[in-house]
């Protein structure tokens, strides 16, 4: 014999999943800051380094792949030749990261380096993290990116 809700279960989960809804949605979405960094050039986080990033091709769109540059260079300026850069990111008010696994594939030299395979697949607010290795140490910087 089929389960048929009764009326009373219908009317108590109606409320029950739009809270839950409610919640989630709350959770997960945060406003984007009114003093938000847009900046593509910035001291890392420790300082000790200068980063400033670049699309490779501009306009940056939302659906296909870009290739990005990342330049990098000490704090006093001087080159940086030879870095480890992993890269991150994602949409803070979505709560998701990025939907490819973009990397670093070379150095172009002069302290810049390839970044391939970022995409967007929305409108946004969009972080992009690098965490920077060399000779000179650990550091990391977050660019702020509006699609």
């Amino acid at each position: 014999m089929p389960y048929f809700p009764t009326r009373r279960a219908i009317l108590f989960g109606i409320p029950v999943l739009v809270l839950a809804t409610g919640v989630a949605a709350g959770f997960f979405s945060r406003s984007v800051p009114s003093d938000l960094d847009l900046a593509m050039s910035k001291a890392t986080a420790s300082g000790l380094y200068l980063a400033a990033l670049a699309p490779v091709t501009e306009p940056v769109t939302v659906g296909p792949m870009h290739s990005w540059t990342v330049s990098l260079t000490d704090a006093a300026g001087a080159p940086i030749e030879a870095a480890s850069i992993s890269v991150d990111g994602g949409m803070p008010q979505h709560g998701h990261g990025l939907p490819t696994a973009p990397a670093v594939t070379r150095s172009i030299g002069k302290g810049q380096f390839l970044i391939e395979g970022m995409k967007f697949n929305m409108s946004g607010w969009w972080v992009i993290d690098l965490s920077i290795d060399s000779a000179a140490g650990a550091d990391t910087v977050t660019f702020n990116l509006m699609l």
